[in-house]
C-alpha cells in the first residue's frame, strides 16, 4: 500500500489549480451525500451499505495514517448519517435527492477539471475515488497550518496551487 504521502501527491498532481480545488470542495461532499443515500437503501435502518461502505472506507484511511483516518471516520460518518436520512425521504424525494447531489457533484468535478487542464486522478488510479476526500481533509488541515511537514512533502512532489493557467504561465 502507498503511502499518505504518496497517495495525497499523486492526487494532487491533478489538482493544482485553486478552482478546480474549489469545484472539488462543494462536488465530493455532494458526490458521497448522493452515493450513501443511494447505499443506505439497501440494507434494514441502520443496518444498510452506507454504513458498511463507510467502514470500509474508514479502515482504509487508517491504515493510510491513524489521524488523519479518524478525521475521515469523523468526515464520512456525518456524510453517512445525512444520506440515511435522505435515503429515508419517500421515494421520489429520496431519488430527486440522491440522483441530483451525485449527478451535481460529477458535473462539478468536471467542471473544475476543465479550468484545470487535466483529466481526473481516478481515470488513471481508481483509488483517487477514495484519496479525493481525503485531499480535500488534507487541503484543510493545510489550511489551518497544521500537518506543515506533509504539505511541504506533497507540494514538493506535486508543486505548489495555483490560479488558473495564467499565473502558471507567469511563473
Amino acid at each position: 500500500m502507498k503511502s499518505l504521502v504518496e497517495r495525497l501527491a499523486s492526487y494532487a498532481e491533478y489538482h493544482r489549480d485553486k478552482r478546480n480545488i474549489a469545484t472539488h470542495f462543494v462536488g465530493i461532499p455532494m458526490i458521497l451525500v448522493g452515493t450513501q443515500a443511494t447505499l443506505a437503501r439497501i440494507g434494514i435502518g441502520p443496518i444498510n451499505a452506507a454504513v458498511g461502505a463507510t467502514g470500509l472506507a474508514t479502515r482504509y484511511y487508517r491504515q493510510l495514517d491513524p489521524s488523519y483516518g479518524a478525521a475521515m471516520a469523523a468526515v464520512l460518518g456525518a456524510t453517512c448519517a445525512l444520506g440515511t436520512a435522505i435515503a429515508a425521504l419517500p421515494l421520489p424525494l429520496w431519488a430527486g435527492a440522491a440522483g441530483g447531489l451525485f449527478v451535481g457533484g460529477w458535473a462539478l468535478q468536471f467542471l473544475g477539471h476543465y479550468f484545470e487542464g487535466k483529466k481526473p486522478a481516478f481515470l488513471d488510479d481508481l483509488r483517487g475515488l477514495l484519496d479525493g476526500p481525503l485531499f480535500l481533509v488534507a487541503e484543510v488541515a493545510f489550511a489551518l497550518g497544521l500537518s506543515p511537514e506533509l504539505r511541504a512533502e506533497v507540494e514538493g512532489r506535486a508543486g505548489k496551487t495555483r490560479w488558473g493557467k495564467l499565473e502558471a504561465v507567469a511563473a
